[in-house]
């Protein structure tokens, strides 16, 4: 095969006096990412450090890559989807294969859906929209609720800012209620079941999620289709409903696609006290340790505050959620697999 690289004893000895063996170790293995690698044996007057960066390689060289299972079927907000069909198969196949191998984010998701799943699932359902909807924000945000992305949207739910006040929340330089994890979750079940009433299908109205109403109705039109999933649409937005559907493949079991976590790796969810607010606040730093917390502390956990004050026009109320200090102990709230909101996540 063309293009081989050739990793030699030499090569190994260079680098070491260069980098040092405790740098040299990563160094080798990064060298695995080439398309085709060959590898020398030591010689025989090989260091120790030479012949312990070999080992190194040759125990990381052939470590499996498994392809993740496709379902046949998911049922998804009620609905069965078949994807026997070649291009939604491989289209699904896709989403799962690029979550399973970004370990990083799909871990994280994985713990923090044990925080925030609890709170935006009852929201939805009280909305009339799915439960299932959940994997939407997943998809959104990986349940980050300080995301921001380069297009300046924000918050779990990435509403930008003419949406988010399109859908009733406020957004300035004091408030920035798409941060707000309950006022959100309600907008956007409010868009996405707007979006199913137009469509009459939660595939059409998750890509318009992405793409917008306006163009998801202009194409429909346009191909003669009554499914997203047979519209010829940006990439981005092709891809979009698959995407939600991987994330509920795989966070409703986990281990079946790699993900081994331990029930008190997740994140507990939080307990507050609430204060209500119908007054300025000039000062929120003073405020904070007023009420027994930081400043710091109140912007983790209402991230929709966004300055050191909070204007209170006449007739407005807002709540501040001030954590409890037994919550904020991770040592005094162990979870259990009972405990998760999805037992499922754990073997």
């Amino acid at each position: 095969m063309k293009h081989k690289k050739e990793i030699t004893t030499d090569t190994l000895a260079t680098t070491k006096k260069s980098f040092g063996l405790k740098r040299l170790l990563p160094i080798s293995i990064a060298l695995l990412s080439s398309a085709a690698i060959t590898y020398a044996q030591p010689s025989a007057k090989a260091t120790t450090a030479e012949g312990q960066a070999y080992s190194v390689i040759q125990a990381t060289a052939f470590q499996p890559v498994v392809s993740p299972p496709v379902p046949r079927k998911i049922n998804f907000a009620g609905k069965e989807y078949d994807f026997d069909r070649s291009d939604l198969y491989e289209r699904l196949d896709r989403e799962l294969s690029q979550m399973c191998y970004s370990h990083s984010v799909t871990l994280l998701m994985l713990k923090r859906a044990n925080r925030y799943l609890p709170v935006i699932a009852p929201i939805l359902k009280k909305n009339g929209v799915p439960e299932d909807l959940v994997y939407l924000a997943c998809i959104e945000s990986t349940l980050n609720p300080r995301a921001y992305s380069p297009a300046k949207a924000a918050g779990i739910w990435q509403f930008l800012a003419s949406t988010a006040k399109q859908y009733g929340l406020e957004v300035n330089d004091y408030v920035d209620e798409r941060y707000n994890i309950e006022k959100a979750t309600a907008a956007a079940a409010r868009y996405l079941k707007n979006s199913y009433a137009k469509y009459g299908n939660w595939e059409s109205a998750m890509a318009s999620y992405n793409g917008g109403q306006a163009r998801i109705t202009k194409e429909l039109d346009s191909q003669l289709a009554d499914s997203s999933f047979d519209l010829w649409l940006a990439e981005e937005t092709t891809r979009y409903p698959f995407r939600v559907l991987a994330a509920k493949t795989i966070m409703e079991n986990p281990s079946k696609y790699g993900f081994n976590i331990l029930a008190d790796q997740f994140y507990a969810p939080m307990q507050y006290t609430v204060e209500t607010v119908t007054e300025t606040i000039d000062n929120l730093p003073q405020w904070a340790r007023d009420h027994g917390t930081t400043y710091a502390m109140l912007r983790e956990y209402n991230p929709w505050l966004r300055a050191k004050s909070l204007p209170v026009t006449a007739g407005k109320t807002y709540k501040i959620k001030i954590p409890k200090k037994s919550s904020l102990s991770k040592s005094a709230n162990p979870l259990t697999k009972a405990s998760l909101h999805n037992p499922n996540w754990v073997k």
